[in-house]
């Protein structure tokens, strides 16, 4: 860490907090995160860089610009049935649930310690099943208004109505008629239902 601070040039992300002196609305123009752990990203060491929700802050930028990264190297395609992605989060939600769960179980009755300063503290992995229990209430939930059973339901039966129908409209061009067609259309039901 350099002990002087260091002016952001054209390539170099600012500080650009508020100064104190100085022209009205004029933005420090140190290096961001200059004198802290975080050198490139929030504000330096004498904008109040160090403190706690300044370092957390940064590394929430850090963590969401490197996820950026990887994102633009991705290959994202379309959604195009939303009912088989929710339900793919939703198995990902409750399995996610379910390794915590197996967590959790594993502390046994050391579910609380006492921090730093002697007060008691809940286990970390208590707030993570709490959460996975959060979402999993509300992917299934949304799942639930949604109706997507039921959505699903008609779909099903409307793919069911035009395999019917290419079948009358199959045995009709062949000429196929009477108890010939009933047959073809018993068989087919038939060979449908096993599916």
């Amino acid at each position: 860490m350099s002990l002087r601070p260091e002016h952001a040039d054209g390539d170099k992300p600012k500080c650009g907090a508020q100064k104190r002196q100085g022209e009205k609305g004029e933005t420090c123009t140190f290096v961001a995160g200059w004198g802290t752990d975080h050198v490139g990203v929030g504000y330096c060491r004498l904008h109040g860089g160090n403190t706690k929700n300044q370092r957390v802050s940064a590394r929430a930028e850090m963590v969401e610009a490197e996820a950026r990264k990887v994102l633009a190297t991705l290959d994202v395609t379309p959604v195009s049935d939303p009912f088989a992605a929710l339900s793919l989060l939703a198995g990902q939600v409750i399995t996610w649930q379910e390794a915590i769960s197996v967590i959790v179980n594993n502390l046994g009755n050391r579910v609380r310690y006492e921090g730093a300063g002697g007060a008691e503290q809940l286990r970390a992995e208590i707030a993570l099943y709490e959460r996975a229990m959060d979402r999993t209430g509300s992917i299934l939930g949304m799942i639930a208004k949604l109706g997507i059973e039921d959505r699903m339901a008609r779909v099903t039966e409307r793919q069911a109505d035009a395999l019917v129908s290419a079948l009358e409209a199959a045995l009709a061009a062949a000429g196929v008629t009477g108890i010939a067609a009933d047959d073809a259309r018993k068989a087919a039901a038939r060979h449908l239902r096993a599916v």
